[in-house]
């Protein structure tokens, strides 16, 4: 009896966290200024896999690199040279998540960066999402000493 009664404790904060999740931006802390490595993580909460992603990028954000993936599409919208937004097209099934990961230069002032996400599913229906990047400032430089 004990068992069942923590067994069934156990599916219970999984199944919490599992509906509870929803599509994030790491890190949640990054330095001004400086290049970032981001991971877009996506879950597919329900019962429709989701097969697109839209991310937004703030302006003073400046993206450099978009990491190609196996079986993964990505479109870059641009203003002059700039990249503005990114599109993935994706498949990820109900309960997996996929994981997009972007290359981008901080703005060097600030105390933070929303990013706006759009998670588009295989019914044509789509969620909106926000995530926040809090900005520190960098560390300044280690002078060295004179030999």
């Amino acid at each position: 009896m004990r068992r069942r009664t923590w067994i069934a404790g156990v599916l219970f904060v999984l199944i919490g966290t599992v509906v509870g999740a929803h599509v994030t931006v790491g890190p949640a802390e990054s330095k001004l200024g400086v290049s970032e490595r981001y991971t877009v993580r996506v879950p597919t909460e329900g019962q429709v896999a989701t097969v697109g992603v839209d991310l937004d990028v703030p302006e003073g954000v400046t993206v450099s690199y978009v990491l190609a993936s196996s079986g993964w599409t990505s479109e870059l919208k641009r203003v002059d040279k700039r990249i503005v937004a990114i599109t993935w097209k994706v498949e990820i099934p109900p309960a997996h998540f996929g994981e997009l990961v972007f290359n981008a230069r901080n703005p060097k002032e600030g105390t933070g960066i929303l990013w706006k996400i759009k998670q588009r599913f295989a019914d044509g229906t789509s969620s909106d999402w926000t995530a926040n990047t809090k900005l520190v400032p960098a560390a300044p430089p280690i002078a060295s000493a004179g030999r």
